[in-house]
Order: C-alpha cells, then sequence, then structure tokens
C-alpha cells in the first residue's frame, strides 16, 4: 500500500453483540492510531451506540463515527464511504467480523508485494472461496485467534487469485477502485453482490484480486446477497457461477490450507491465552 496507512472502513449493522466483539478484536489485533471509520446507516439501535460510544471513548485507535438520519441503503452508504476516501486504500471491514493480530499489517505488505493487486482477502472461517479449514463451508470460529494468526503469518506470501475479492473483509487499492468506478447502488442491494462486481470489473481492467493467506479474519456468518442480486450479478458477468463452481470442485487452495492447518498444528498454544471474540468485554462493561 501507500506510506499513509490504510483506512478501516466498518460500515454499523444491527447486531449490537456482534459489533461489541468486532470492536474487541479490532483493538486488539490492530496497531494503535490507525484510522478507523465507523460509519452507521441509520442501522444500530441503542444498545449498539452505546457499544460504539463506550469503546470510541478508551479506544487507542484514530476513530470516528457517523451516522445518518435516514437510512440510503448498505450499497449506497458504501459507495458514499468509498468516494469519500478518494484515492485512500481501505479495508471494508464488516461489523460481524473479528480480525485476528496482524491481520491490516498483513495485508498491508500484499499490497506492496505487487502493484497489480486490487483487492487483497484474508482467510476466514465463513469466507466462502477463502474459507479454512475446510473450503466453502462455514467453519467455528478459531478457538485460539493469536496461534492462528501466527500460523497464517507464517505462510510463503504467494498471494493466488481469487474468483473475486469477498466481504468479510476486503482491501482495495485506491488507484484501482477509482479507475473500475464507484459501486452500483443500482444494480445491488448487499455488499456481497457488489463487492464481486467491483472486483470484476477491476480484475478486466488487468488488476488482480487475491488471497492474503498470512491474514486472518474471523466471522460467525457468511455474506448474503439481497433479492435480485444473484440474477443482476448472472446478467453482467454470465462467466461469474460457473467459475465460482469451478474454483470450488478443483479446490487451487487445498495445499495452501493444508499447509496452514500443519503451521497451526506446529504453532505452541499462546499463553495466556486473551479472548477477542466479546465473552470477556461483555463482562467488564
Amino acid at each position: 500500500m501507500s506510506a499513509a496507512p490504510p483506512i478501516v472502513l466498518l460500515p454499523v449493522g444491527t447486531d449490537d453483540r456482534a459489533l461489541d466483539a468486532c470492536l474487541g478484536a479490532l483493538e486488539a489485533g490492530t496497531p494503535p492510531g490507525t484510522p478507523v471509520w465507523l460509519a452507521d446507516d441509520a442501522q444500530a439501535g441503542p444498545r449498539g451506540v452505546a457499544v460504539i460510544e463506550a469503546w470510541l471513548a478508551r479506544t487507542r485507535l484514530q476513530a470516528d463515527y457517523t451516522r445518518r438520519e435516514r437510512p440510503i441503503g448498505e450499497v449506497a452508504h458504501l459507495d458514499e464511504m468509498l468516494r469519500a476516501c478518494g484515492a485512500a486504500d481501505v479495508v471494508v471491514l464488516s461489523s460481524q467480523a473479528q480480525p485476528l493480530p496482524g491481520w491490516l499489517r498483513q495485508l498491508e505488505a500484499c499490497f506492496a508485494r505487487d502493484a497489480a493487486i486490487a483487492s487483497a482477502t484474508p482467510w476466514s472461517n465463513a469466507g466462502e472461496a477463502a474459507a479454512w479449514p475446510r473450503l466453502g463451508e462455514i467453519n467455528p470460529l478459531p478457538d485460539d485467534p493469536e496461534r492462528l494468526a501466527a500460523a497464517c503469518a507464517a505462510m510463503p506470501p504467494l498471494h493466488p487469485e481469487l474468483p473475486s475479492a469477498i466481504c468479510h473483509a476486503v482491501a482495495l487499492r485506491g488507484s484501482a477502485r477509482q479507475r473500475a468506478g464507484g459501486l452500483d447502488a443500482s444494480s445491488y442491494g448487499a455488499w456481497y453482490a457488489a463487492l464481486i462486481d467491483l472486483s470484476l470489473r477491476m480484475a478486466g481492467l488487468g488488476w488482480r484480486n487475491v488471497l492474503c493467506e498470512t491474514a486472518f479474519v474471523a466471522r460467525e456468518e457468511e455474506g448474503m446477497p439481497a433479492d435480485g442480486d444473484m440474477d443482476a450479478l448472472a446478467t453482467r458477468w454470465p462467466a461469474w457461477h460457473s467459475r465460482l463452481a469451478g474454483f470450488l470442485m478443483d479446490d487451487p487452495l487445498a495445499a495452501m490450507r493444508t499447509q496452514l492447518q500443519q503451521l497451526y498444528e506446529a504453532t505452541p498454544v499462546a499463553m495466556p491465552q486473551r479472548d477477542l471474540f466479546g465473552e470477556t468485554r461483555g463482562k467488564e462493561e
């Protein structure tokens, strides 16, 4: 990436429990001073707003929070965020995600290795084509996040191609994003589908959408398309569904997932293990 750190964009959702766990993991696993923008499309309820305010009062990150009076829709709202960031590199993080330690540094390093990379997606337990340990499944949340993060950091940084970027967490290069244009809020209702469309447009311009195999961002559930999104993708990108199906059947990342499993098993258990998934945070608050 560029010399300036990427901006972490976190569109706020309605699940205050997931948001609490996300902010706790973000705080624990992200360098102090990292710019973070929590943007609320009038989604958070009173409990969610309280979670955000409590986190803002103690965070070491350079965080800002904005809230719209009325919602404009997930894709349109995120498009506003991306346009406001101009040519800056960003990382869009789901408010249901839980990044593991070192995640952002690894995404930065991924971009620095290859200027042709437009998007970098980390592993996830619920990451579809980037899922670990089993492809295309919603695997359990990691038992030992620090141990898994260390195993990921030991992976050779080869950054293989993915069919598209995936929405649990994705680094987007500003120059590639601007060349491809904004998100298509008129065709897609969910960030899940709008990100696929954006990454395919960037690929059409010669950029790469890759796996950052040295980083991991957990998530309890996979992202989902809105009604009509998959039909819109099929109309605009007729080869998309067959390409994704071929990737899932051929499983080109099988050797990498096995290697990560072996590294994880060989990595010592972290002692004491920090809880990144919200259980202790809820007790403290």
